[in-house]
């Protein structure tokens, strides 16, 4: 979607598509294509400066839990720049997700390269206020989200997830370094009655060049296969990948889908 619109706006397209999490498809939706390693982003700005790239765009999924793995430092391989970013400036820093990502946004400065704001060139696909389905969210599931509401925004705040999920005015679940997707899978196993809510929401402070919070048809058939009964996300700052058609199928499998 950004690539297209990127495209759409008259921009020529180079993309580092990083091994293990980057679909193959992405190439056929930019002008040129490379693949790139996780742990050597030394080699990513090579590869864009060699295209003349001056601005870049950081969007799509990394699964940080590879990074916790045994022999991690043997397996990823990490360039000089990555353990800069790693020991340098991230020196006496956490290693939460805007510690890392801003440490890589500097990096990139650094090497002439400048992080914009990722969603600028699908707007269209983020998400509105109120209930965007035909589904309507029941009463006990609208007090569920004013009830959650502020707990999401805090563990945002404190940069530990971007979702909980939540029945009858209860925290079933909250949302850390697995993702959403997994999370959305122990709220279904501890809430097998259903209809509960999953909330998702970006940080108060939510650096838009990265990290924000995405979802779409995948998002929405696990809620179904979990019994879950409502979505809902931030408005204008929650991207709703392919929007009118997972829309659409939140309507088909009875999910309601809120912007707040």
């Amino acid at each position: 979607m950004v690539a297209d619109g990127a495209r759409r706006a008259g921009l020529k397209v180079v993309c580092v598509g990083l091994a293990d999490n980057a679909s193959p498809d992405l190439a056929k939706h930019v002008d040129v294509f490379f693949c790139g390693a996780v742990a050597r982003p030394g080699g990513w700005l090579r590869k864009l400066r060699r295209c003349g790239v001056s601005r870049a765009i950081m969007v799509g999924r990394v699964a940080k839990t590879r990074i916790f793995t045994p022999w991690r430092i043997l397996k990823y391989l990490p360039d000089w720049r990555a353990l800069r970013i790693w020991y340098v400036r991230l020196r006496g820093r956490d290693k939460r997700n805007d510690s890392v990502l801003n440490a890589i946004a500097e990096e990139f400065a650094s090497g002439g390269i400048i992080l914009e704001n990722s969603m600028m060139y699908c707007k269209d696909h983020m998400a509105h206020e109120g209930v965007m389905t035909r589904t309507q969210p029941p009463a006990h599931v609208r007090a569920d989200i004013e009830f959650g509401w502020p707990m999401v925004l805090e563990i945002g705040r404190l940069d530990i997830g971007q979702a909980i999920a939540v029945r009858e005015r209860e925290i079933i679940a909250v949302e850390a370094i697995e993702g959403t997707a997994e999370m959305i899978e122990r709220a279904g196993a501890l809430c097998k009655k259903g209809g509960w809510s999953l909330l998702k929401a970006a940080k108060p402070n939510q650096d838009m060049r990265f990290d924000v919070p995405c979802v779409g048809p995948e998002t929405i058939e696990s809620l179904k296969r979990h019994n879950a009964a409502c979505l809902a996300v931030e408005k204008d700052r929650t991207l709703i990948i392919d929007k009118p058609d997972t829309l659409a199928l939140a309507d088909k499998l009875g999910i309601a889908v809120v912007g707040v």
